[in-house]
């Protein structure tokens, strides 16, 4: 054995042998009982981050299983990412001087298809480079054909079961991305802005946006205010920046008195909450700001602005026209931003499909009340419990051309409401219309021919394919389903599309490890998608729950942040390659110190010091391997042999003991295991390998080797660098192999937990 160990020499080919041989199928254990994980799948829109070396818990797993005689299958996949890999890829086309606008969907599809498919592969090598005992022959893509017919074939049932339906509300929708986003994708800043009291007739009112006052339909007030009781119903005439208007003053138990003067402007084509006021009162929607974020022909003057132009615009000639009382420049308020792009999202009107979440919530609730399904570390439960309870009905529909297309159609009855109108040889279209339909990527030749719907009807009939009639004109459906709702399916369509006998064999899986920052994103989905999709219905029994959840087990792993504590980002400039560190420590390194030291759950700070520990110790295994190796080769009498702790006794008391010793060790790290305390496994296996191991027993031993001490020696060993190998695969292989192990450590039997004996 070389005097130091060197990871560059081995790791590649090392795990070349691994999947060349077969080892990291479930059919290396053809009569093991089923052990799954699904790999949580990487966004196939560029490299790896540090984050996902944190799959290191999923190998730990697997590893420990499989050597544990288990059909153990660790399923992986990579996922479309719709909003986020097409704002990755317009970021591209801009670097180019290019846009999305300018080529048609299906142009725009293919590019996206084409860049996605040069990164899949690039993040495949990477998770190879970690070590990561994925079965590839069963590599699966969230596009992949037999996954999108699930996908859509689950969005049917789910019509046919009045779960899912077609609404004209308000959505959160990014003017830069062109998309609308469910509630759970949205970020709150916390933002200092002016807060304008601004005259209303007889009433001053109190408002950050004054932009938006020309979508104003009423102004309101709570019916229990006795300061403005007498204008309650009444109309009243106001002075703008356009002119006199009259405006009627409602009352709302919705508005606060304490808030400005007690008095709000109802805007309720962009305003969630002037929304429900205004559906309460039958107001009327005035969308004063396009899709392009620019304001439209209500503006007057102000039209073709943007919102932040129009803001400033507007409040001077307010401020010349005396119609502001004064302005609190320094009003905190909490403000929605695409947690892309961090654009301030513009609440817009657009009809969009949603699903109503409720009696999947229920089933969901009932699987952990039953503790079908449980979630490491159990503080974690609480946090998805609450969202369920706050959770509303899940707006599925993305103006993205990069996903799975909803699989509906739109009878045309009245086709003049689908005509496109120009107001100049410019090609302007009213309402920001033109934008929009841009947005969704048509070219110019499908918006001349008029092929695409401009503004959604919601008066058309939505039939599915196969419901269409002879006769009858329709218009497709070019929106996208959200990626959740794809991702949501994960456990039930990889293992419905992989091998014959995958789903009824290793469904429900066993665990789902992720971070816990999409908790809410992504397992809350997963846990009321799988549930629904599994028994085909959305109200079951518990006792059928538990042969449906989509997984077990719930493990929450913490966010790798910077070596000083902050979160990772390309925009701060500080993120750090996983490989790059694995060149430099080793992957075993990496994979240690991401475990060691730290909790399930918990957040670290990347740690240099750590990774300089563990590959330090490293090579204090290497040394003792070399010792051992040393031993043989000045004695060539000695026999090297792996024997399990059932076999092993000696008359000498210290080697007694330490058979005892391993034996509790071997107790420990499956206890630590069992319960996904990964940091305290490795913690112990550090102390016992390194302080008690090498720096105690071997010192013993050397001084009085003899053919049954060094087999006793070289046995002990083995043992542990079994235990270690799920968090050290390569070094431990290598070890193995050079001291003549029988076969592949990594599918040799885990040790087992028996009495000592002596002979």
């Amino acid at each position: 054995m070389d005097k130091a160990y060197n990871h560059k020499d081995v790791e590649e080919k090392l795990y070349q042998m691994w999947e060349e041989k077969g080892f990291f199928k479930p059919e290396i254990n053809p009569n093991g009982e089923p052990y799954t994980i699904i790999l949580p799948p990487p966004n196939a829109n560029g490299d790896l981050h540090f984050g996902h070396a944190m799959f290191v818990i999923e190998d730990i797993l697997i590893r420990y299983h499989r050597m544990k005689g288990l059909a153990a299958l660790w399923l992986p996949g990579t996922d479309h990412a719709g909003t986020e890999t097409q704002f990755v890829f317009e970021k591209r086309l801009q670097s180019e001087g290019k846009s999305r606008f300018d080529f048609s969907r299906e142009e725009l599809y293919k590019m996206i298809w084409e860049y996605v498919s040069e990164n899949r592969g690039g993040i495949e090598n990477q998770l190879r480079r970690l070590g990561f005992s994925l079965d590839w022959s069963r590599e699966k893509f969230t596009l992949d054909s037999d996954i999108v017919a699930i996908v859509k074939e689950t969005f049917r049932k789910m019509n046919d079961d009045g779960l899912v339906y077609r609404d004209y509300r308000l959505v959160n929708y990014c003017t830069r991305d062109g998309t609308s986003f469910s509630d759970l994708e949205v970020l709150h800043e916390e933002r200092v802005d002016p807060l304008y009291y601004v005259k209303y007739g007889p009433l001053v009112l109190a408002t950050t946006r004054p932009e938006t006052k020309f979508g104003d339909t009423a102004v309101a007030v709570n019916p229990n205010d006795t300061r403005y009781q007498k204008y309650i119903g009444q109309d009243i005439e106001i002075k703008t920046v356009l002119g006199k208007a009259t405006i009627k003053v409602i009352a709302d138990d919705y508005v606060d008195p304490e808030f400005g003067t007690g008095v709000v402007k109802m805007t309720p084509a962009h305003d969630f909450n002037d929304f429900e006021v205004g559906k309460r009162h039958n107001l009327e929607m005035k969308q004063v700001i396009g899709f392009d974020g620019k304001m439209n022909h209500y503006a007057g003057k102000f039209e073709g602005l943007y919102v932040k132009q129009a803001r400033k615009a507007v409040v001077e000639e307010m401020q010349e026209k005396g119609l502001i009382e004064k302005i609190d420049e320094k009003y905190a308020h909490r403000v929605g931003v695409c947690y892309k792009c961090k654009t301030v999202l513009e609440p817009l009107p657009l009809e969009q499909w949603y699903i109503k979440v409720t009696p999947l919530i229920e089933n969901a609730e009932k699987a952990l009340d039953a503790e079908f399904v449980n979630i490491y570390p159990q503080s974690f439960e609480h946090t998805l419990r609450q969202w369920y309870a706050g959770l509303r009905d899940w707006n599925i529909s993305r103006q993205n051309v990069w996903g799975i297309q909803i699989p509906v159609w739109y009878e045309v009855e009245d086709e003049s409401k689908f005509a496109i109108t120009f107001l100049d040889k410019e090609k302007q279209l009213q309402q920001g219309t033109l934008q929009y339909i841009l947005q969704r990527g048509h070219s110019w030749e499908e918006i001349l021919n008029g092929l695409q719907k401009v503004i959604a009807d919601i008066s058309a009939t939505a039939v599915f394919e196969d419901q269409k009639k002879e006769n009858k004109r329709y218009l497709p459906e070019t929106d996208t389903f959200d990626t959740w709702f794809s991702s949501g399916q994960w456990p039930y369509v990889t293992l419905k599309t992989s091998k014959v006998g995958d789903f009824e064999k290793f469904y429900p899986t066993s665990v789902m490890e992720t971070g816990y920052d999409i908790l809410r994103a992504w397992v809350s989905r997963m846990l009321i998608l799988g549930l629904y999709v599994a028994n085909g219905k959305h109200v079951t029994e518990p006792t059928v729950l538990k042969q449906t959840v989509p997984f077990k087990d719930v493990v929450l792993h913490g966010l790798v942040n910077d070596p000083l504590g902050k979160k990772m980002s390309k925009s701060k400039g500080n993120v750090v390659n996983p490989l790059q560190v694995a060149d430099e420590y080793g992957a075993d390194a990496v994979r240690f110190a991401l475990v060691y030291g730290t909790g399930l759950g918990n957040d670290q700070a990347m740690s240099y010091g750590k990774l300089d520990a563990a590959k330090k110790f490293a090579n204090k295994v290497w040394n003792i391997a070399r010792f051992i190796e040393m031993k043989k080769q000045e004695n060539p009498g000695f026999t090297f042999a792996s024997i399990s702790l059932s076999e092993l006794a000696s008359e000498n008391a210290s080697d007694q003991e330490w058979i005892v010793k391993v034996g509790k060790l071997v107790e420990e790290i499956n206890k630590h295991l069992d319960s996904y305390q990964f940091n305290l496994a490795a913690e112990r296996l550090y102390e016992f390998v390194w302080h008690e191991f090498a720096d105690k027993y071997i010192e013993d031993v050397k001084n009085r080797i003899d053919a049954q001490s060094f087999l006793l020696l070289s046995s002990l060993f083995m043992i542990q660098l079994k235990l270690l190998h799920p968090f050290m695969p390569f070094i431990t292989e290598e070890i193995s192999q050079k001291l003549g192990g029988d076969g592949s450590i990594m599918i040799s039997e885990w040790p087992q937990i028996v009495s000592s004996k002596k002979k």
